[in-house]
């Protein structure tokens, strides 16, 4: 290596390491100098490349070898059975080429998340999605369970996606502008840790520090204290579990019956105002949103409700929603409500006002980073034009044929016979996994 590192350098979804190699092997990874807050995991201990538990050639499941059965019913339970390169080819090709003759491409189902290796050219999802294509194409999932609900909600109420994953307000522009940072969910630093496709330098840690010796006060609406730092001295308020949209709610019933809403920016950025403002008095229902309806599906007292709404109308205020919000049923509502609370308060667009989903999520969200296509691997066209929501995996295994609700319009689940998985793991993400333990006895083949 030339320049100003002196040994090879390798990047990771944890951070940049500087790598010290012995007779041909990875002996230790240091982090890169100028990384002010490096991940720990990242410098794992290099004695897992060459430990007992690493697979070295590849592997199949014992009852999928005994017959043409295949013996569904062990797998998770099988023990696996060491073959050769040349054994496991012809019995991919050959499962590949059976299910594509007798049920078609589309009972082929490409599964992988997309994290996997760091990598461009290692990129899993790149590489399976273009080999399916290859053949005929197959069966695919489209959102993440990051945020799949924010992803499908918030073109129709933002316009786009901006300020979930790309386009939010930096630390440097909260801390030079904003006065007041309030957080569903928190701002977890020990999810800041990563992202995907690799980080070069820490920065929320940093972010934060930079925020509150300006001055910017946090206030933490989360079941879970320690989803601030320590150092920014957060105002806690323990909020039930899956309340936050009630509580935006009662924020915005709030303002509007106190008369702090923005009625110029309601009248010149926004359209469906009078529809809101009816639905938060109780002009539909009969019931009005209000700090004492909030209250007990809460948990927050109503004083505290009012005295919160008065302040971030005072005060330049970025509200901040976590990815995790949006993970349960009826998950677009907080994000609906999060953005209608933004544009009653009507800051967005203001330097240090406004909204951000993901804040401490990973570590690109606030380090002013904008989005730029990737060097990648083409992974060409998909001849097979259906799709899943990603977590309806197991509804789609256990119900082919049912019918579903997707944005808009009605999805036909297929029937998979095959799943081909590359990168990443569906039972560490998944919601419910003795239901997909249940689906994943279902498919030919694994």
């Amino acid at each position: 290596m030339t320049g100003r590192f002196r040994r090879p350098l390798t990047m990771t979804h944890w951070g940049t390491y500087e790598a010290t190699v012995k007779e041909g092997r990875l002996a230790a990874l240091q982090p890169v100098r100028g990384d002010a807050d490096p991940s720990r995991i990242g410098g794992f201990d290099p004695v897992v490349l060459t430990g007992p538990s690493r697979i070295r050639q590849p592997m199949v499941r014992e009852g999928f070898l005994k017959g043409v059965s295949r013996d569904r019913r062990r797998r998770g339970e099988d023990r696996y059975v060491a073959v050769s390169w040349d054994e496991v080819t012809t019995l991919v090709a050959g499962e590949l080429g059976r299910v594509r003759d007798l049920h078609g491409n589309q009972a082929i189902f490409g599964g992988s998340y997309g994290w996997a290796s760091a990598g461009r050219f290692h990129h899993a999802q790149s590489q399976i999605h273009r080999f399916l294509n290859c053949i005929g194409g197959y069966t695919g999932a489209v959102n993440t369970y990051s945020y799949a609900a924010a992803e499908v909600i918030l073109p129709h109420v933002n316009g786009d996606t901006s300020g979930l994953e790309y386009g939010h307000t930096s630390w440097p522009v909260i801390a030079e502008n904003s006065e007041l940072f309030v957080a569903f969910g928190g701002i977890p630093l020990k999810n800041s840790q990563v992202s995907a496709g690799g980080v070069a330098a820490h920065h929320t840690r940093s972010g934060l520090q930079m925020c509150r010796d300006a001055g910017v006060e946090f206030v933490n609406i989360s079941p879970i204290s320690t989803d601030t730092a320590n150092f920014l001295s957060a105002r806690q308020h323990w909020i039930r579990p899956g309340a936050d949209t009630a509580m935006m709610l009662a924020l915005a019933y709030t303002l509007i019956t106190e008369g702090l809403h923005a009625r110029e920016f309601l009248a010149s950025h926004c359209v469906g105002f009078d529809r809101v403002r009816a639905y938060l008095l109780g002009e539909e229902d009969g019931q009005p949103k209000s700090p004492e309806w909030a209250a007990p599906l809460t948990d927050i007292p109503v004083d505290t409700i009012r005295a919160l709404a008065r302040e971030m109308a005072a005060k330049r205020t970025m509200i901040s929603v976590a990815w995790s919000l949006q993970r349960a049923d009826h998950g677009e509502q907080p994000y609906w409500a999060a953005m209608t609370l933004a544009a009653i308060l009507g800051q967005i667009g203001l330097p240090g006002g406004g909204i951000g989903f993901g804040y401490g999520a990973t570590n690109r969200v606030g380090a002013g980073a904008r989005s730029f296509k990737w060097g990648s691997f083409p992974q060409l066209q998909n001849p097979v034009a259906g799709r899943i929501p990603v977590a309806r995996i197991a509804d789609m295994l256990l119900e082919p044929g049912a019918e579903i609700d997707y944005d808009g319009v009605r999805l036909c689940l297929p029937e998979i016979k095959l799943v081909y998985w590359a990168g990443g793991n569906p039972f560490h993400h998944h919601q419910d996994l003795s239901r997909l333990d249940e689906a994943w006895q279902r498919p030919d083949t694994i």
